[in-house]
């Protein structure tokens, strides 16, 4: 059976055109280009909402690819020695620590700040 176009599904409100050269702009298609790190303002901040109690350290703010932002996830867990994620923009990195992930951030040249008590 042959493989369906489900690309009508994403096409917020757009039901029909009598343009025949109508092209439909998904918009986000292209990924952002990732900042330099002087220009990221990122947000270093403790968060345990919806994570059984558990704390995790959130960096926010991140603009760029999602690879790059992986690595950067990836630099973080390796210098504080836990687990974590990193997707849709945030880097999550198990446990407190906002001062350690601050300052390694600040060594390596980002724009960051502690944000919350």
């Amino acid at each position: 059976m042959a493989k369906k176009n489900n690309d009508w599904k994403k096409r917020d409100g757009v039901v029909y055109s009598t343009s025949d050269d109508f092209e439909y702009n998904f918009g986000n298609q292209d990924d952002a280009e990732t900042l330099p790190p002087a220009q990221q303002k990122l947000k270093v901040l403790l968060d345990k909402k919806a994570r059984a109690g558990k704390q995790v350290t959130l960096v926010e703010g991140f603009v760029g690819t999602e690879d790059d932002l992986k690595e950067l996830g990836k630099l973080l867990k390796n210098k504080c020695g836990v687990g974590g994620s990193a997707k849709d923009g945030e880097i999550l990195i198990q446990g407190d620590h906002r001062d350690k992930v601050l300052q390694v951030l600040q060594q390596a040249g980002y724009g960051a700040k502690k944000s919350g008590g």
